[in-house]
């Protein structure tokens, strides 16, 4: 009988990750029938594919913006989702040319893979983890070591990423943990894809609370801070950045460089972001 040999079962789940980030770009490039419109004589490269944590949606479609204004270039299109998923992908062979993680782990998980481009990781940006609840609500909390979070929280639920593999996820039980309701909380966890879904269960008014970046808050008018998570319940979040050992696309070390850039750093700092030498 035949059977299949781990570097078979490899290469087939790379070529199907690459297949279907193929098909999804192809979804985006090329409209359906009806909605076609004339081609313009603008350079016919490519932009580079970025693969970013959720929580930079906001800020990075506006880096990108700026980007092809400033440069006239094509524009990146950017997969946005769990920084563990993304690196995932990209050890698959997903065609990803830049990568954004929310924490140093996943960037660790593909250097020691060598699939980053040595000499182009850094770490790019710093966020605050907090405490959110829907904009109409006033919850009476003080984040502090044995904070009633689990009576505050009722019958209803508290909306963080998957704590096993999403950085946001990860950070949130620490902070738990260390303040000492880990126990009480995690029944009435509900863990999301990503963290800007978590935002999305907050915001819609699904979740009664939620644990996400200070910049997903930022980002959505109709959630609020109850509190910021004190810097000393978790690991520093850290966000770097680095070029994919696969990547060829000629702009993705230009669009590398400008995220560090004046223009990309006002904009990043201007939705909650704090700046990183290295």
């Amino acid at each position: 009988m035949y059977q299949k040999t781990s570097s078979t079962i490899a290469t087939t789940r790379r070529g199907l990750a690459a297949l279907a980030f193929g098909l999804v770009i192809a979804a985006v490039a090329f409209p359906r029938p009806g909605f076609a419109k004339p081609a313009t004589p603008k350079a016919t490269t490519k932009g580079p594919v970025v693969f970013a944590a959720a929580s930079m949606k906001t800020a990075l479609d506006a880096v990108a913006a700026a980007w092809t204004a400033e440069t006239g270039r094509a524009a990146p299109p950017i997969v946005y989702g769990s920084s563990g998923a993304l690196a995932k992908q990209i050890d698959y062979g997903a065609p990803a040319d830049i990568f954004i993680s929310a924490d140093l782990k996943w960037m660790d998980y593909l250097d020691k893979a060598k699939l980053i481009q040595p000499g182009t990781r850094h770490n790019l940006l710093g966020n605050a983890l907090v405490l959110i609840e829907p904009a109409d609500a006033s919850a009476d909390l003080t984040i502090a070591p044995g904070f009633d979070l689990a009576g505050a929280t009722g019958d209803g639920k508290v909306a963080v990423c998957t704590i096993a593999s999403c950085p946001g996820g990860i950070y949130a039980k620490q902070a738990l943990e260390k303040l000492g309701i880990w126990t009480t909380v995690e029944p009435k966890l509900a863990q999301a894809d990503n963290i800007r879904t978590a935002l999305t269960l907050v915001s819609r008014g699904e979740a009664k609370f939620g644990i996400v970046y200070a910049t997903d808050a930022k980002a959505d008018p109709k959630v609020k801070v109850v509190g910021t998570f004190p810097e000393a319940t978790h690991s520093p979040i850290v966000y770097p950045v680095a070029l994919v050992a696969t990547s060829k696309n000629p702009d993705a070390a230009s669009f590398l460089a400008y995220l560090s850039s004046p223009a990309a750093s006002k904009i990043l700092t201007e939705q909650g972001f704090t700046i990183l030498s290295k």
